[in-house]
């Protein structure tokens, strides 16, 4: 399919929309990566089991998936402000509304409404508009900082959180994160009204999807991405509980304390901000990368280096030490595979329909994503460890680099 890009190549890479969609991002993910921090606070307020609260997570992780195509879609046809505002008023409402909920059910559908929010907040919608408003020689770098925009907002998310907890509750903390969800529509004006422009000759979207859906490679691409909801939705969702439970104890003349860290339940907290602090220099790495080489490559090797920082973190004794070097390595692979599996399908089957193709492909993620966090309670219920679910993470993560690789890396029509 012809790339449907055709503005002269700008002075640099930063463009009104990419400002607005990294705004969006930093915000709505921000609060996604929150979760984790509420684990404890809200089973133990209600003495749910840890699997009740995990299954909420999970299901909103399952909703997110579903809603990723269906926003596309709607960016597609009516435009992406729609699609972005329909997305925002979903997630606050779900946000307001589990602030009132006092059941494992209330929370478990309440998070499905929430779910689709982000869905509508997310990449899906977001990198498929940055990526038309991009020239293609900078695409791939303008993908990368859309994507470590999610990772910022995820260096201030859960540790806000924790200190919201302090003063506001869980509950205050959910309606807060919904005002700031709500105002993201402030930043719409940034973005072009109405559809993306599609030129006469353009392919109906269902030839492209068929086409799609019968390329090998598209259903490699579909199967990898598993890996990566399953391992980035657990730590978001489990490594929290998991630190506080299991680390040792925080010196308090040492560095950690120094800066506020006083305890196993901060260092949870903050090892997500480490994560998301390192990934922003991962993404735009990432980002960089894919502009110079084979991206099916690059993701196979992010995958693999994951598998191996994931089984050396759980062989070895945890320590405060250990959570910060774990942090660190995980956070430079976080999302640095997004930008890189965007850009595939953008390169393989063309820009018009990229977010649609890119949210089904996402749905994946988000099966994965499912399967983490509740697999993360139900596991931990049953054995009181975490274990397992970390070496099925592993093993999924050396699937997925296996299967980037037989993937054909060129735009479809070449070998069609």
């Amino acid at each position: 399919m012809r790339d449907l890009s055709t503005k002269p190549d700008p002075q640099g890479v930063i463009t009104p929309v990419l400002i607005a969609g990294c705004l969006i991002m930093i915000v709505g993910f921000g609060v996604r990566a929150s979760f984790g921090v509420f684990q404890l606070p809200v089973a133990q307020e209600f003495g749910w089991a840890r699997a009740e609260f995990s299954l909420a997570i999970a299901i909103q992780n399952l909703a997110w998936g579903v809603g990723q195509p269906l926003f596309s879609m709607i960016a597609e046809r009516w435009g992406d402000r729609r699609a972005l505002t329909l997305g925002a008023l979903c997630y606050a409402v779900g946000l307001a509304l589990a602030a009132q909920a006092t059941t494992p059910e209330g929370h478990q559908l309440l998070n499905v409404v929430i779910g689709f929010g982000v869905a509508g907040l997310g990449f899906g919608v977001i990198l498929s508009m940055v990526g038309r408003a991009t020239h293609e020689r900078r695409r791939s770098l303008a993908l990368g900082i859309a994507t470590a925009a999610g990772s910022a907002g995820q260096v201030v998310g859960p540790p806000l959180a924790e200190a919201l907890l302090g003063v506001a509750g869980w509950d205050g903390a959910f309606l807060i994160f919904a005002a700031a969800v709500l105002a993201t529509v402030l930043f719409l004006p940034l973005i072009p009204a109405g559809a993306p422009r599609a030129p006469a000759l353009e392919e109906r979207f269902a030839v492209v999807l068929g086409r799609a859906l019968r390329d090998p490679s598209y259903t490699l691409i579909f199967l990898g991405f598993f890996s990566c909801g399953y391992q980035l939705a657990f730590v978001t969702a489990h490594f929290p509980a998991f630190v506080a439970e299991s680390c040792g104890p925080i010196d308090p003349s040492g560095f950690l304390a120094s800066v506020g860290i006083g305890d196993a339940s901060a260092l949870g907290a903050w090892a997500l901000a480490v994560i998301g602090a390192t990934n922003i220099a991962g993404t735009l790495l990432a980002g960089q990368l894919g502009a110079r080489f084979s991206r099916k490559y690059l993701l196979s090797g992010i995958y693999l280096a994951r598998t191996v920082v994931a089984a050396a973190f759980i062989m070895a004794p945890m320590t405060p030490l250990s959570v910060i070097a774990f942090s660190v390595a995980m956070g430079a692979l976080w999302l640095a595979t997004v930008p890189l599996t965007a850009g595939l399908v953008g390169h393989i089957y063309g820009l018009r329909y990229m977010g649609t193709l890119y949210g089904i492909v996402f749905f994946s993620h988000q099966l994965g994503s499912f399967l983490g966090v509740w697999l993360g309670g139900a596991l931990y219920d049953r054995y009181g460890s975490y274990d397992l679910v970390w070496w099925i993470g592993v093993g999924v993560g050396a699937f997925s680099a296996l299967v980037h690789l037989p993937v054909r890396e060129r735009p479809l029509a070449a070998f069609a």
